[in-house]
């Protein structure tokens, strides 16, 4: 009996694999249609209106000075009902100091006009995870950004952390901070043998490593910025609002808000500007290397 050219088992084999790696990207593009969303087109000049959940009323997308630039979704951690961390001093909370750092990381970010910016929310509105998921992947985001401000049970604990997406946790401290910020939406992943399965794994470790390049940009440029960090200010886990963003993802706790040093540090316009003007380069940088 005559053996299959080499040739020939190979093209079956790579169109395999080239079908398997459609029905992949089907997959996710689906998925990403999950809560009925859709461009509603031009809202405003300069903006681009989403029909959303009733929780969001509109996300805009403010342009950079030259065209097709990459787009930065800017998320504020918490809102609306969920008031995240209270303050040391009982007069703050973190829903309003992640909202805070947000529009001033758009508008440092829209002064320089490099990058394109969206925020998915620019009011005190509730969002879920998947709702601030959903809008960076429907936006097709190139980098997508998680702002918060953490507490801690140790009041002395202090300094900006940076957390990029991993199946593994990097310490007990960032698995349980995953899980709080997860809450009941985590599903734990099946391993899936197929094809199918093995393209997903491919790209999800393409999505952990530039996620933790990112990461590691912002430490760099907060450093350089003269921004306090916490020890081993680079942490990893599996947090599901990074891994459903569809592009390199980080969150960033840029202070603790159980330590009365730190709650001062982020009221202080000129101290917050540091850490804004720190994310803004980090974030130029990031989208020029992945353009």
């Amino acid at each position: 009996m005559r053996r299959p050219a080499p040739v020939f088992l190979l093209l079956v084999l790579l169109g395999a694999a080239v079908a398997g790696l459609v029905a992949f990207v089907l997959t996710r593009e689906q998925g990403a249609g999950e809560l009925g969303l859709a461009v509603a087109g031009e809202a405003r000049q300069g903006g681009l209106s989403m029909a959303l959940s009733p929780a969001v009323a509109d996300v805009r997308i403010t342009e950079a000075r030259t065209p097709g630039r990459p787009l930065v979704v800017i998320d504020p951690g918490h809102g609306g009902r969920d008031g995240g961390a209270p303050g040391a001093s009982g007069t703050t909370r973190e829903k309003d100091m992640t909202l805070l750092i947000a529009r001033e990381l758009h508008d440092e970010l829209a002064r320089r006009g490099r990058v394109r910016i969206a925020l998915t929310r620019n009011a005190d509105v509730t969002l879920t995870l998947d709702d601030r998921a959903a809008i960076a992947r429907r936006l097709g985001a190139s980098l997508f950004l998680s702002i918060h401000a953490d507490s801690a049970p140790n009041p002395g604990a202090r300094g900006a952390t940076a957390y990029s997406l991993s199946e593994v946790a990097s310490d007990a401290d960032a698995a349980m901070l995953a899980a709080r910020q997860n809450g009941e939406g985590a599903v734990a992943s099946v391993p899936d043998p197929s094809l199918r399965g093995l393209l997903s794994d491919l790209a999800a470790r393409d999505e952990m490593a530039a996620s933790a390049d990112f990461a590691l940009r912002l430490l760099r440029e907060a450093r350089g910025g003269s921004v306090l960090l916490r020890p081993e200010a680079h942490r990893f886990a599996a947090f599901r609002v990074l891994r459903r963003s569809g592009a390199p993802a980080v969150l960033f706790e840029a202070g603790y808000m159980s330590n009365a040093a730190d709650e001062a540090m982020l009221l202080d316009p000129v101290q917050r500007g540091r850490i804004v003007k720190a994310l803004a380069r980090a974030i130029e940088a990031q989208a020029a290397v992945q353009r």
